[in-house]
């Protein structure tokens, strides 16, 4: 398969799991571009590679953990990304407003830990394939997900008030 057909053919699939790990379109697209251009300049690699698309995903994941850690990125309003999860919402307004508060709970998680839900959740990966995507042990891959886990739970969990009512 050479550059131009990898491009082709997958190009659309990386734009969108770099959405899912930025959570910001123009950052995916740049990370991405960026991700390309280093891919095309070792192609005969990646090439040689059993799973060349995972070998790219891994680029971009590391592309996405190594991103300057400005403070710029945690102010950006993380929306616009469509997730169909296959239930009818009833309110219009209800699923944006769930949605964008969930990109801002996943905005909040270090870039690891988003990483590895992104892959597990989104991608479908085992912790043995995030692990050799993320270049770290499996160990690593199952904590990192279990603390992000208990991190959105502890988000999402409604508080009880005083009055023994239920707060979101």
């Amino acid at each position: 398969m050479t550059f131009e057909e990898f491009v082709e053919a997958r190009l659309q699939a990386l734009l969108r799991y770099a959405v899912m790990l930025t959570g910001d379109p123009h950052t995916a697209q740049d990370l991405v571009q960026e991700t390309m251009i280093r891919a095309q300049l070792k192609w005969w690699r990646i090439a040689a590679a059993d799973m060349p698309e995972r070998y790219v995903k891994r680029m971009i994941t590391n592309a996405y953990v190594d991103l300057h850690r400005g403070s710029w990125l945690r102010r950006v309003a993380l929306r616009g990304v469509e997730v169909d999860t296959g239930v009818p919402e009833p309110d219009h307004a209800d699923g944006h407003a769930e949605r964008d508060q969930m990109w801002l709970w996943l905005g909040r998680l270090p870039r690891q830990q988003r990483a590895a839900l992104v892959l597990r959740y989104y991608e479908g990966l085992t912790d043995g394939e995030i692990a050799e995507v993320m270049r770290c042990p499996v160990g690593t891959v199952r904590s990192w997900i279990s603390r992000a886990l208990a991190t959105l739970r502890t988000s999402v969990a409604p508080t009880v008030t005083a009055d023994g009512g239920a707060k979101p």
